[in-house]
C-alpha cells in the first residue's frame, strides 16, 4: 500500500509539473515582452520627439551612446523607405517599406513587430514611430523565445521537482502511517466494533461472518466431540470391565485366553483413540486453558529423558544429547509443554529402528529456545507417507500402519499445543529419518507481572 501511494503521488507531481512548467513558461515569456515593449516604446517615442526637433544630427550625437549598447538597434527610414540610417550595419540595407512595423507606422503613425532579423541574426521586437517630415524612427531590441525562457526556467523547475518529489514521498510515508494505523490496530475478534473508514465496512461484514461461522464450527465440533465421547465411553466401559471380570475367571481353553488378550489390547486403544479424539478436537478448537509460566526447557527434557531410559534400553536405542550446560528459561505451560516432548519421545520408543541413535539437542538463541529430536524410523516413512504434505495431519500414522499401536493423531495434538503456546512445530522427514522441531519464545523478565 506504501508503494502505491508512493507512485500514484509521483504520478501526480510529475503530470502536475509538466502543463505548470508550460504555463510558467507562457506567463513569463508574455510578462518579459510586455516590460520589453514599454521600454523601447517608451524610448522610441523619446528618440523621435529629438529627431523632430534637431534632426538628423541628433541621431549622430547619440551614435556613440547607442553603439555601447550591444542590445540596441537603432533604425532611421525615409518615407519612401529607404534605410538613411542603422546603426548595426555600415552596409546599404534593402528598402524597409515593406517591413511590417514601418507601413503600420506610415499608416497609423507608430507601428510593431516581433521576428528573427535576418541583419542581426536574432530574434527582436520592434517599435517604428511615423516622424512629423513622415520619415520613420525605428527601435529595436533582442528578446528571449518561448523556447529560450523555457531552457532559461529549466534549472528552476529542475529544483522545484526534487523538492516536490522529497515532499510527495514524505506525504506518502505520513499519509500511508495515518491510514494504516487503525488498520494495524483492528480487532479481528470483534470486528464491527472498529471505528474506521466507510469503505472497509464491507470487509469488517465478511469478517465477522466468518467469526461467526468459524464459532458455529467450533461450536458443533466441541459438541459432536462431547457427544461421541460420552456415545463410546459408556458401551466401552462395559466391555473393559466384561473384559476385566472374564480375565478373572479360570478359563483352561487357551484360544478363549487369546482371544480375551486381544480384545483387551483393541478396547484399551479404543478407549485411547477417544480420549485423544477429544483432546485434539479442544486443542484444534483452542478450547484449552494455558497456565503460562517460567520453565527451564533443559530440565524438563532431561527429565522427560530419563522417563524413557528403559523403553529405549529395551529397544537398544542410543541417546546423543546436545544441552546447554546453564538452564534455558521459557514462557510456556508446563503441563501441555510436557505432553508435546513425550508424545515426540514416546514415538521414538514406538518407531526407532532397533539399535540406532536417537539425537537429542536444545538451542537457544536471542529470542527463542529450539528443541529437536530426530532418528531413524524402523518402516520407510517416503513409502507409507509419500501422498501426505504434512505428517501432523490427523490419523497420519494410523492410516500408514493400522497394525501398530497408536492413534495417529499424537503429534496433532503436539502441534497445536505447541501453537496454542506461541511456539512453532515442524517436522520433516529425510528417507527414513524423521526430525521434529519444537520453538518457543524465551522468557522476559517481568513477565509474570505482565501476563504475557
Amino acid at each position: 500500500m506504501k508503494q502505491k501511494i508512493q507512485k500514484s503521488m509521483m504520478l501526480i507531481l510529475l503530470v502536475t509539473l509538466f502543463p505548470f512548467y508550460v504555463i510558467m513558461t507562457v506567463i513569463l515569456y508574455n510578462q518579459n515582452l510586455g516590460i520589453l515593449e514599454k521600454e523601447v516604446q517608451q524610448e522610441a517615442a523619446y528618440l523621435s520627439s529629438g529627431v523632430d526637433v534637431a534632426g538628423e544630427e541628433y541621431l549622430k550625437k547619440l551614435e556613440p551612446m547607442i553603439k555601447a549598447d550591444e542590445d540596441t538597434r537603432l533604425t532611421f527610414i525615409s518615407q519612401s523607405g529607404d534605410v538613411l540610417y542603422d546603426s548595426d550595419s555600415s552596409k546599404k540595407l534593402e528598402n524597409h517599406k515593406s517591413r511590417a512595423e514601418v507601413k503600420q507606422a506610415l499608416a497609423e503613425g507608430q507601428g510593431e513587430d516581433i521576428r528573427m532579423s535576418d541583419t542581426v541574426g536574432k530574434e527582436l521586437y520592434y517599435c517604428a514611430i511615423r516622424l512629423d517630415d513622415g520619415s520613420v524612427l525605428r527601435l529595436a531590441r533582442p528578446m528571449d523565445s518561448l523556447i529560450r525562457t523555457a531552457w532559461n526556467i529549466l534549472p528552476v523547475m529542475l529544483v522545484l521537482s526534487v523538492i516536490g518529489i522529497a515532499l510527495a514521498l514524505f506525504l506518502a510515508n505520513w499519509q500511508t502511517k495515518r491510514l494504516m494505523e487503525p488498520v494495524m490496530h483492528l480487532d479481528l475478534e470483534h470486528p464491527l466494533d472498529n471505528v474506521i473508514y466507510p469503505e472497509m465496512v464491507p470487509l469488517l461484514e465478511a469478517i465477522d461472518r466468518q467469526n461467526k461461522e468459524k464459532e458455529a464450527v467450533a461450536n458443533m465440533r466441541k459438541e459432536f466431540s462431547a457427544n461421541v465421547s460420552h456415545e463410546l465411553k459408556t458401551p466401552l466401559t462395559s466391555i473393559i470391565n466384561y473384559v476385566n471380570l472374564i480375565q478373572r475367571e479360570d478359563v483352561d481353553n487357551e484360544r478363549v485366553k487369546n482371544y480375551v488378550k486381544i480384545l483387551d489390547e483393541k478396547s484399551q486403544r479404543l478407549k485411547q483413540l477417544t480420549e485423544d479424539l477429544v483432546e485434539a478436537s479442544k486443542v484444534s478448537s483452542g478450547n484449552v486453558k494455558l497456565e503460562m509460566r517460567k520453565i527451564d526447557i533443559v530440565e524438563l527434557v532431561c527429565q522427560t529423558g530419563g522417563e524413557f531410559n528403559e523403553k529405549f534400553e529395551d529397544k537398544e536405542l542410543t541417546i546423543v544429547t546436545k544441552l546447554p550446560r546453564q538452564a534455558v528459561y521459557i514462557w510456556s505451560d508446563g503441563r501441555h509443554l510436557y505432553r508435546v516432548i513425550e508424545n515426540l519421545y514416546n514415538n521414538v520408543a514406538k518407531y526407532a529402528l532397533q539399535k540406532t541413535r536417537v539425537y537429542v539437542e536444545v538451542q537457544a538463541d536471542e529470542e527463542r529456545a529450539v528443541f529437536s529430536i530426530k532418528n531413524v524410523s524402523a518402516r520407510s516413512l517416503a513409502r507409507e507417507n509419500s501422498e501426505v504434505e504434512d505428517l501432523t495431519e490427523r490419523f497420519i500414522r494410523g492410516d500408514s500402519s493400522r497394525t501398530t499401536e497408536g492413534s495417529g493423531l499424537g503429534l496433532s495434538i503436539a502441534k497445536n499445543l505447541t501453537l496454542l503456546m506461541g511456539g512453532m512445530f515442524d517436522i520433516s522427514v529425510d528417507g527414513d529419518l524423521f526430525k521434529a522441531t519444537i520453538a518457543l519464545p524465551l522468557y522476559v523478565e517481568g513477565q509474570e507481572e505482565r501476563g504475557q
